[in-house]
């Protein structure tokens, strides 16, 4: 697509990307436009790739979900990384993977209800994983920054 995004499409990503549930009439009448074209531009930036879609974000704490942490995984070879992959999406608890360079060969971001679910996690889901040597994990006490890119 030779679709360049301008100042309009990066006010409406502005706008949605602090309230995803906001209606497209009511950024239309905040920057002077019709509600077609926000659903129009919306529908370009889309098929684009530059929107990926809308998610509904929970805190997992209040559902009883207290421990984030982060698990750098050593593999026997980067051969085995998509088939690992493979068998770590079957994780429900793993809710980031990146396949990384420097030390690890992948590092994980996973969610735990407490302590005994996370050594659960990680001795009888992510260790027997074929391929994985070893894995080094690091346990948040905070998160004090988590947000999008900023387009503006």
């Amino acid at each position: 697509m030779n679709y360049e995004i301008d100042n309009l499409d990066k006010q409406i990503l502005n706008l949605l990307m602090h309230n995803v549930t906001r209606a497209y009439t009511d950024i239309a009448k905040e920057l002077n436009v019709s509600g077609g074209t926000i659903h129009v531009r919306m529908k370009k930036l889309t098929e684009m790739g530059v929107v990926k879609g809308s998610q509904l974000l929970i805190n997992p704490a209040a559902i009883g979900f207290d421990i984030c942490a982060f698990i750098g995984v050593f593999l026997e070879k980067g051969s085995v990384y998509k088939d690992a992959v493979e068998q770590m999406r079957q994780v429900p608890e793993i809710v980031e993977l990146h396949y990384t360079t420097g030390s690890y060969s992948m590092f994980i971001k996973i969610i735990c209800r407490d302590t005994n679910h996370l050594r659960e996690v990680l001795n009888e889901k992510i260790q027997p994983v074929k391929g994985v040597q070893r894995t080094e994990t690091f346990i948040s006490l905070e998160e004090s920054i988590n947000r999008q890119i900023s387009v503006v």
